[in-house]
């Protein structure tokens, strides 16, 4: 009986080291898993969390002629907005950080601040060629770009990278962007959807004259063109249920959606006025509302 114990303890020994030696096995197999996994995973989530990046847009001052003294004023005044424009739409890629497809900051925030950008170097053409040769070619200056926050990819708590990159903690500085995802926006309320409203623009169809044959194909465009800048700003309206403050919908969608049309009548008139009397005061059809 006593030396059956010796054998029957080593025995079990053996097996407990068994048992051991495959929990480490399955613990280091596990840790090999999930290191196998941060790059391809981990690491894209943490440069989509780890901050929204930057918008920067080609400098316009810097391109202009001399400015005439009559110009000046109005000039100023424009080169502000396109300061304010940028501003605006950094704030709204801050505060909508996780939403939408991949396309989301084009759609939503840099094709409308291009269609604004458009607009407002337009007038500034405008007011200097009232006395002064009309600079060309500035709507070039209106496409802006993300520069992406790659670097704060491997960031900790204010975006500084750390070694081994923790693409967990992903710069957590870039979660204010989480914010926005109560901007899944109104989950408030799918009940709520019905609430957004609905927007609606002046006709222009029927308010042209007679249009050119040769006009035709390019009016027909931009009438089309007109249709797709409503229906983009009608589903932007239901995306972002819930976001920004009493004057968001203005200002991201009602204001762009304008800056849109007003390119896209003007594009219309000049059109038709090729080969007949040009249409005027179409740019106020530029306009809509927002109806509940």
């Amino acid at each position: 009986m006593s030396r059956a114990l010796p054998k029957y303890n080593k025995r079990r020994v053996t097996f407990i080291g068994g048992a051991a030696a495959v929990a480490l096995s399955g613990t280091v197999i596990a840790g090999f898993a999930l290191a196998g996994e941060t790059p391809d995973s981990g690491a894209k989530n943490a440069r989509t969390l780890a901050g929204p990046g930057t918008i920067s847009c080609p400098d316009v001052r810097s391109k202009l002629p001399a400015v005439p003294a009559s110009a000046k004023a109005e000039v100023d005044r424009n080169l502000t907005l396109l300061n304010t424009q940028i501003q605006e739409a950094n704030k709204r890629l801050v505060d909508t950080v996780g939403q939408g497809g991949p396309n989301f900051v084009q759609n939503a925030i840099l094709g409308p601040l291009k269609d604004k950008r458009v607009a407002t170097v337009n007038r500034i053409a405008t007011a200097i060629g009232r006395t002064a040769a009309k600079p060309q070619g500035l709507d070039s200056l209106a496409t802006c770009t993300l520069n992406a926050a790659g670097t704060n990819a491997g960031g900790g708590a204010a975006g500084k990278p750390q070694a081994g990159g923790n693409a967990g903690n992903a710069g957590n500085a870039g979660n204010t962007g989480n914010a926005g995802n109560a901007g899944n926006a109104g989950n408030a309320g799918n009940a709520g959807n019905a609430a957004v409203g609905t927007i609606t623009c002046p006709d222009v169809r029927s308010k042209l004259p007679a249009v050119p044959a040769s006009a035709k194909a390019e009016v027909d465009r931009n009438l089309t063109l007109l249709d797709t800048q409503l229906r983009e700003a009608n589903t932007r309206l239901v995306n972002t249920v819930g976001q920004g403050g009493p004057n968001f919908v203005q200002n991201a969608i009602l204001g762009p959606l304008k800056d849109k049309r007003v390119s896209t009548v003007n594009r219309i008139a000049t059109a038709i006025g090729r080969t007949a009397a040009k249409p005027q005061g179409l740019d106020s059809l530029a306009a809509c509302t927002l109806t509940k």
